[in-house]
């Protein structure tokens, strides 16, 4: 038989090219390899299913999922345990979370038992074994209690873009006009994912407006939110997008482009560079979201309505623009009362 003739006709596999290899099912499996497979089926459960919204899950929330009942497993090989999943307990469970909490934070142990839920949800639709979170006595772990958001000084954001370049019309390199360009976008008040997902026709530099992708239960209504852009960041993407046609990818859809010809920005690409500038501006250090809590800081402070923040920040609950606006609260109430002067 020929070469031609032993092709497979298939679709999928005229795309690969190559033969997969199929996992091999071994004959008389151990407990781990038990769990194991049985985590794998969960995950195809979740991306074949969709959550309480009726939308699919995403990937992110697939890996979240996913990871907890990793750790869970990977506890339980530690611990010399051949049981499965269906033969766990709530005192074995309990057993996990608190050494869980041990090597963890308060709100790292909460995240993972909240991540289990749908798991031990799962098992007892699919095995019919016992939920654990329906007894009472599986111990609890809460989130933990929300400090204020601290917001960003002007002297640091104002020393960050000046290790950037300051927007200086002769800095031509390619980094920091992307960096200069980032920074300023930030300090509209983003969400990095937010930031991150911007795709080149996602701009409106005339009308100085950027269109935002929706995140999360906003998907729903298919429309993200209108950000209008402050004239200096309006500036600084237009150098940005001109020094972005010289890059290896500058056909990409995405608009922040990695360096050295890498392809789009991932947020670890993000958080490294704005600790890094940081330190270059003489700082320790800052995370993405605190120029959300700067922005609206910002906005309050020049007399903006908060509902025009909440429309603004993407906001329908009230509750999260008190959140935001609690770290400066203080401060924004004295300006407010001196701007009165003498009252008698």
């Amino acid at each position: 038989m020929s070469a031609q003739a032993r092709k497979s006709p298939l679709r999928a596999a005229q795309a690969t090219g190559r033969t997969i290899a199929l996992r091999a099912i071994p004959t008389e499996p151990d407990r781990a390899e038990v769990r194991q497979a049985t985590a794998q089926d969960y995950a195809t459960h979740l991306r074949a299913s969709n959550n309480k919204h009726g939308r699919p899950y995403t990937e992110k929330t697939v890996t979240a999922y996913t990871k907890a009942v990793r750790a869970l497993d990977q506890w339980m090989s530690r611990e010399g345990m051949e049981e499965d999943f269906t033969s766990l307990d709530t005192a074995t469970l309990n057993l996990f979370f608190r050494a869980y909490y041990e090597s963890h934070n308060q709100g790292g142990t909460n995240t993972v038992q909240r991540n289990l839920r749908p798991f031990f949800t799962w098992m007892e639709e699919e095995h019919d074994t016992a939920n654990p979170y329906r007894d009472k006595k599986l111990q609890r772990y809460a989130p933990p209690k929300a400090g204020k958001p601290q917001t960003l000084s002007a002297d640091f954001i104002s020393d960050l873009l000046r290790a950037t370049g300051n927007g200086h019309p002769r800095v031509r390199e390619f980094e920091k006009l992307r960096d200069h360009a980032i920074i300023r976008v930030l300090t509209e008040g983003l969400r990095a994912e937010e930031l991150l997902t911007l795709r080149l026709d996602s701009l409106d530099l005339t009308q100085g407006l950027a269109q935002v992708v929706p995140l999360k239960d906003a998907r729903s209504t298919g429309e993200g939110r209108v950000i209008p852009l402050q004239p200096r960041t309006v500036i600084a993407l237009t150098r940005y997008l001109r020094a972005r046609e010289t890059h290896k990818l500058s056909d990409s859809e995405w608009l922040w482009l990695g360096t050295r010809n890498r392809a789009r920005l991932t947020y670890s690409g993000l958080y490294r560079m704005l600790n890094r500038r940081a330190k270059e501006a003489g700082y320790e250090g800052c995370h993405p979201h605190q120029f959300r809590h700067t922005a609206t800081d910002d906005m309050l402070s020049a007399g903006m309505s908060g509902e025009d923040v909440m429309t603004i920040q993407g906001w329908k609950d009230p509750t999260m623009l008190r959140r935001y606006a609690a770290d400066m609260a203080v401060s924004r109430a004295v300006k407010a009362a001196r701007k009165m002067g003498d009252r008698y």
